[in-house]
């Protein structure tokens, strides 16, 4: 008889694979031997509650992999790609980088944005010792452990988040001129949480006051309790680190109350979805992010172009960061000595001021990327540029 957590494992399993997305035609899966596609194994939430963020994804890895064989691509083997959907759940996303490790074979692992997500991808990823490279995951645990133990075979080509809310309190304390900040984190998301404490940590040393700091779980339909507590404190902005569902509708809740303050986030609320929700609620806000399609970069400007002619709309961050680490994988099997899955991973930890669209990326010793952020003002009904914090103004 098959016990309970044994048949939800099989559903699961049997879930991601009506939910696979298959490569092009004539791209057969698995890196196998010479001649055969080399894979590439992207987990992504395609359903669920940030499901732009696996959809843009996919888009930027794809685009990215068919210039790489355009070009030849590497070692004189196609890549190819193979999607799973854990639909925004950790248990879904462990499934899908098993079995994208044991049975698929693939040789380099993708995923996932959100950092819940990330971290549990990446025990496996340094059991089965393939490598594993983070596009979008902030939080730091993604590639250090929780006893301060880099993990051998994790990386990642985006930020950290004590960097990018050192961003978003030096951008609130010295651009904005903000005294007083009230925070509205999701108490069960490690991204948000984390994100949260950085920010209250460099607001708080470069003098500001945090006149509250109130939470929610993502997912809930009335936020009207939280915002009436930090409105009662009189806040200058409200800083909410949270995903770009729950942002749209907090905002919107807040300006019913008659709340007028600066609101502050981080790159979860990247996507169109954001504007739709949100709505003029959002007029005058603040995020950070991790690149912008108005910088005007030659390499930035040929990404949004290329992504615009094929899919109709500018890429955001997410498939901007996607693309990056697909490249940054292709970079570094190309440069390791075989496709052995420590080769790989000691190419990608000698990675040095690769020229990516989000930035100029090296890989340091806990293999996070140092790179700049930006920070975006809604406006319009849209985020545009108003500045870039360079990786060196950490401090």
């Amino acid at each position: 008889m098959i016990h309970g957590r044994a048949l939800a494992t099989a559903a699961v399993a049997l879930a991601l694979t009506a939910c696979e997305r298959k490569p092009a035609p004539g791209s057969p899966p698995g890196p196998g031997a010479a001649g055969e596609p080399i894979l590439l194994g992207l987990v992504a939430s395609l359903t669920g509650s940030e499901a732009t963020f696996g959809d843009s994804s996919d888009k930027g890895i794809r685009l990215a992999v068919d210039e790489v064989n355009a070009a030849g691509g590497v070692k004189g083997r196609r890549l190819a790609v193979k999607t799973y959907d854990d639909q925004g759940k950790a248990e879904e996303a462990s499934v899908a980088a098993t079995r994208l490790v044991v049975q698929d074979r693939a040789a380099v692992l993708l995923g996932e944005v959100a950092s819940s997500l990330s971290l549990a991808m990446a025990p496996i990823a340094d059991a089965k010792g393939v490598p594993m490279i983070s596009p979008s995951s902030t939080n730091p645990r993604v590639t250090v452990d929780d006893e301060g133990k880099v993990r051998p075979f994790v990386f990642r080509v985006c930020f950290t988040d004590p960097f990018q809310g050192m961003v978003m309190a030096r951008f609130a304390r010295e651009k904005l001129g903000l005294g007083k900040v009230a925070i509205l984190r999701d108490v069960k998301n490690a991204y948000s949480v984390g994100l949260a404490d950085y920010f209250l940590s460099r607001f708080t040393e470069l003098g500001g006051t945090v006149v509250d700091d109130q939470s929610y779980k993502a997912g809930d339909p009335d936020f009207k309790a939280q915002l009436t507590a930090i409105k009662g404190k009189g806040p200058e902005a409200v800083y909410i680190p949270g995903y770009y569902g729950d942002v749209g509708l907090i905002a919107r809740q807040a300006r019913e109350l008659g709340m007028k303050q600066t609101l502050l986030g981080g790159d979860g609320w990247d996507s169109a979805r954001l504007f739709e929700i949100g709505g003029h609620a959002l007029e005058g806000s603040y995020f950070s992010n991790l690149y912008s399609p108005d910088d005007p970069a030659p390499r930035i400007q040929e990404f949004v172009a290329k992504y615009r002619a094929r899919h109709g709309v500018v890429p955001d961050s997410l498939a901007a960061q996607a693309y990056d680490a697909a490249r940054i994988a292709a970079d570094a099997m190309a440069r390791a000595p075989d496709l052995s899955g420590t080769a790989i991973r000691d190419a990608l930890a000698a990675t040095r001021g690769y020229p990516g669209v989000t930035g100029v990326i090296t890989i340091d010793e806990h293999h996070d990327a140092v790179k700049p952020a930006v920070v975006l003002e809604v406006r319009g009904g849209a985020a545009r540029w108003v500045a870039t914090i360079e990786a060196d103004a950490r401090k």
